[in-house]
C-alpha cells in the first residue's frame, strides 16, 4: 500500500490538489472492481488546519499537519499560483520537511509550477526538471543549478519527478499509476480520464515571447531589430554594429540576458511568426517559409520540428481548424 501525501501550500492551484486525490482514489476503485486490493492511501497535508485558496472562494482543510507525518511514500507538490517568488516565500516552512522526507526515502512529485517550491529545497540541483513553458525564463533565473528541460512532459531522476505545464501533470500522474500498479491499469486510467497516453512534449503549446525582462538596453535594441526584420538576413556582426558593441561582448551579453544565443533567438522569433501564419492564414508552406526568412525548405522543416515538436504540415492541421 502506497501512502500518498498531497501538500496544501498557500497560494496553490486547487485543481492540482483535487485531481491527484481523485485519480488515486479512482485507481483504488478500479482495483476493487477487479477483486484486487486498493494500492493507495491518500492524505492532504499542510502547515495549518485551513488553507484559503487564491480568490477566497475555496477553503481546503488538510487531514494532517506535516509535523505529524514521519513517513510517507510519495509527496505531491501542487502547482503554485501568482508570483512565484512570493508563493515560495509563503511556503518556506515546507522545505526542510520535504528534504527530510526525501532523505528518509520518500519520492517527491511536483506538478507544473510546483517545481518552484521543489527547486527551493535544493533537491533538484544538478538534476533534470520540467515546469510550465511560460515560466521557463523565471525558473532559470531563480534556480540556475537545475537542469531545466526544454519541452518534457515528465522527468524522473533519483526519486524526484516533475511535469510540464498545466494539464501536463495528468501524464505524470499516469506515469506514477503505471509504475506503482501496472500498464493495464494505466491504460484504463488514461481512457477513463481521457489522457493522451503518448504525449511526451509540451513544445507544441509553447509561445515564444522573447526574454525582455532584463535591463541591458543594447540587447533590448538588438531583440527589437530581430523581431522587426523577420524576413531579412540578420547576422551577429550586423547586430553588434547596430548596437555599438563588440561581437564577443555582444554574444556574451545576449546569452546572459535572453538565455539564448543570437542564432537561437533569431530561429525562435522566425518559427513563432511561422506558427502564427499557419494558425491564421491560408498561405502554403513555401510562402510561410519565405515570409519568415528561410530559403532552404529542409532547414525550415528541421528547425520547425525541433522547436514545436511537429512538422509544419502537422502543426497547420492541428491549429488551423475551427473548434466547431
Amino acid at each position: 500500500m502506497k501512502k500518498v501525501t498531497i501538500l496544501i501550500p498557500e497560494s496553490s492551484v486547487i485543481q492540482s490538489i483535487a485531481d491527484p486525490q481523485y485519480l488515486f482514489s479512482a485507481v483504488n476503485q478500479f482495483l476493487q472492481q477487479s477483486n484486487a486490493k486498493p494500492q493507495f492511501t491518500v492524505e492532504l497535508a499542510g502547515l495549518k488546519k485551513e488553507v484559503i485558496m487564491p480568490g477566497g472562494n475555496f477553503i481546503v482543510r488538510p487531514d494532517r499537519l506535516i509535523d505529524e507525518i514521519h513517513h510517507t511514500d510519495v509527496i505531491i507538490i501542487p502547482a503554485l499560483f501568482g508570483n512565484m517568488k512570493e508563493a515560495v516565500a509563503l511556503n518556506k516552512a515546507f522545505l526542510p520537511w520535504i528534504q527530510k522526507m526525501h532523505d528518509k526515502g520518500s519520492e517527491i512529485v511536483s506538478l507544473c509550477v510546483g517545481a518552484f517550491l521543489l527547486a527551493a529545497t535544493g533537491l533538484l540541483n544538478g538534476k533534470k526538471c520540467s515546469t510550465h513553458w511560460s515560466f521557463r525564463n523565471q525558473f532559470q533565473e531563480l534556480y540556475p543549478e537545475v537542469l531545466l528541460t526544454s519541452g518534457s512532459i515528465v522527468t524522473e531522476e533519483h526519486r524526484i519527478y516533475s511535469s510540464g505545464g498545466a494539464h501536463s501533470y495528468w501524464n505524470l500522474l499516469l506515469h506514477l499509476v503505471e509504475k506503482y500498479t501496472n500498464h493495464s491499469m494505466a491504460v484504463l486510467v488514461s481512457k477513463y480520464f481521457a489522457i493522451d497516453f503518448d504525449r511526451k512534449s509540451q513544445l507544441t503549446f509553447a509561445i515564444f515571447n522573447g526574454q525582455k525582462n532584463h535591463a541591458d538596453e543594447a540587447i533590448l535594441k538588438a531583440q527589437n531589430i530581430i523581431e522587426s526584420t523577420i524576413p531579412e538576413k540578420v547576422s551577429v556582426d550586423s547586430l553588434a554594429d547596430k548596437v555599438s558593441v563588440g561581437r564577443r561582448s555582444f554574444e556574451r551579453r545576449f546569452k546572459k540576458a535572453t538565455q539564448n544565443t543570437v542564432l537561437e533567438y533569431i530561429q525562435r522569433v522566425r518559427i513563432e511568426a511561422a506558427k502564427r501564419s499557419f494558425e491564421s492564414s491560408d498561405k502554403n508552406i513555401f510562402e510561410v517559409m519565405t515570409d519568415v526568412g528561410y530559403s532552404d525548405s529542409k532547414a525550415f522543416r528541421s528547425t520547425f520540428k525541433k522547436l514545436t515538436g511537429l512538422t509544419p504540415v502537422a502543426y497547420r492541421k492541428k491549429y488551423s481548424k475551427k473548434l466547431l
